[in-house]
């Protein structure tokens, strides 16, 4: 208990440090105990804090994030997914977190290949280099195998030391926090605070393990395999483990390298279309798409194909938000709102006694006004985001796995638009969205649809079904931005409630204790 409680004021006086008041105090006014109390925990003699002034409060909060390590980065990444909860400035600022820290010994990246791998595996590794790459959870290495007698250059991620130690002992204390904070600003409980660090840690806790990664980069290769001009790098599951991901080495350009792309004589303005289409494509066809293709984390190879890389986020759609996502993007492209409306309806997104004529024609007040502008304003993440907030008014409930799609979208375009300003993004979906709804609604391919299903499991799975299962696990813990009540981690959820409770309870009494044992002493 008392490690537990130094843990939580070490966590509670960064966050004193931090000027994270600021940014609560938008949301709700705290109580003056709370703000006296982050005053006396972040007070300090020595005020070697820069601040720039000209930050806003959202910046601040984004550079102390950063500046606190590993678990505050991630809850800051976490919580850029969720602009339902803390709002759309916020969020945006949070995306810009750097993800870098210093890099951890070869040789201490040499014991986690050996310990995972096993000698064996760590001695057929030939050429590892010094780090390449580090972020706040692994960093990345360069290294050669022999993979059935050709020798392959790979990237080789490792897991920094100790990290999910560190990370759960913080996290634990973190959810503490937020039971307190909920117990004593009610208005926070709507913000299900306790409930979205423990979400946190459940993610987390799986991306730290990298066969769920590799799970995932896996299931995407062996969607696209037939994509033309786009190639996910391979996995090398005898060389992956749960601290250890070996896939192949990507030798390109940086999608951001624009002049270097430029020399190679690589047709940008094809690069950027093709970018939005393979998107859309693995959202609406395969229903698992790269939820995180910023610049860095795109590559285009030596034979011009588009190489993704970094495969901790992924995002899911079910087959009715697939059929929901293209029938509205290409209802607009039509200019069809009526049947963007029906589309609504029919699929339960709002309740049935909705006039179809008035949801009809809010939609047209989005749709209508962007045919009335420049190619290079238009924005199809922009109108799903406008999208969202009309149907919220006709009651639709929040669906988190469209809001993460609607942030990846526009992330893509952005990567899109500069390669090429004048991308247009309606005429560049139509025949995507036009291709799958004519082959969904072919009753053979229906039927196909039906067998594929029954057998997707077994056709994906490589020699690890239970790690592709919690890998899955994962991958919808993130998409839906909710636990299924139904769960292994609804129920941990509930009891890490009751033992938050306990601590508390024991917290109290030991205080009164105190006081009493004080009072008997003096």
């Amino acid at each position: 208990m008392i490690k537990k409680l130094f843990k939580l004021f070490q966590i509670v006086r960064k966050l004193a440090k931090s000027d994270a008041l600021g940014i609560v105090t938008k949301f709700n006014e705290p109580p003056l105990i709370i703000k006296i109390l982050f005053k006396i925990i972040g007070f300090s003699f020595l005020n070697n804090k820069e601040i720039n002034q000209n930050q806003s409060e959202e910046q601040k909060l984004s550079n102390s994030l950063q500046s606190m390590g590993t678990t505050f980065i991630k809850l800051g990444q976490f919580l850029a997914t969720r602009p339902d909860i803390i709002g759309e400035e916020l969020s945006k600022q949070l995306e810009t977190l750097q993800d870098k820290l210093p890099p951890f010994l070869l040789t201490e990246a040499k014991k986690m290949i050996k310990k995972d791998l096993g000698n064996e595996t760590y001695n057929s590794i030939i050429n590892l280099s010094e780090p390449i790459a580090a972020a706040s959870i692994a960093q990345v290495h360069k290294a050669q195998i022999n993979d059935n007698g050709i020798i392959k250059d790979v990237a080789i991620k490792i897991l920094r030391p100790d990290i999910k130690k560190i990370f759960n002992e913080e996290i634990d204390a973190l959810m503490v926090l937020a039971f307190i904070v909920e117990s004593l600003i009610k208005k926070t409980k709507r913000l299900k605070l306790v409930e979205v660090v423990f979400l946190l840690k459940e993610i987390t806790n799986l991306e730290m393990d990298l066969r769920f990664e590799a799970a995932a980069a896996n299931e995407y290769a062996e969607n696209t395999k037939n994509d033309a001009g786009f190639n996910v790098p391979k996995i090398y599951w005898n060389f992956t483990g749960e601290n250890v991901m070996t896939l192949d080495w990507v030798e390109g350009i940086s999608i951001r390298e624009t002049k270097e792309l430029l020399k190679k004589n690589i047709d940008t303005k094809k690069i950027a279309s093709d970018i939005i289409q393979h998107f859309l494509r693995h959202a609406i066809r395969d229903g698992f798409f790269h939820a995180d293709m910023h610049q860095g984390n795109i590559f285009i190879d030596n034979s011009g194909q588009i190489v993704p890389i970094d495969f901790g986020i992924m995002g899911r759609l079910d087959k009715l938000s697939q059929r929901f996502l293209a029938e509205i993007l290409f209802g607009f492209i039509q200019r069809d709102y009526k049947k963007v409306a029906e589309v609504h309806i029919s699929a339960g997104l709002v309740p049935k006694e909705v006039h179809i004529n008035d949801l009809a024609q809010a939609l047209r007040s989005i749709g209508e006004p962007i045919f009335g502008q420049t190619v290079k304003d238009i924005s199809g993440g922009k109108l799903l985001k406008q999208l969202f907030d009309v149907t919220e008014k006709f009651n639709m409930q929040t669906q988190p796995q469209l809001l993460m799609l609607q942030k990846t979208m526009v992330v893509v375009e952005g990567v899109a638009r500069k390669l090429n300003p004048e991308t247009n993004i309606w005429k560049t979906s139509k025949p995507v969205l036009e291709k799958w709804l004519t082959e969904a609604k072919d009753p053979i391919n229906s039927i196909n649809d039906t067998l594929r299903d029954s057998v997707d499991v077994i056709k994906k799975l490589p020699n690890l079904p239970e790690v592709m299962d919690k890998a899955n696990q994962a991958l919808n813990f993130l998409a839906s931005g909710q636990i299924p009540q139904n769960s292994n981690s609804f129920n941990e959820l509930n009891l890490k409630k009751s033992e938050i409770i306990t601590f508390r309870n024991q917290t109290i009494i030991g205080l009164l204790l105190l006081v009493i044992a004080g009072l008997l002493v003096f």
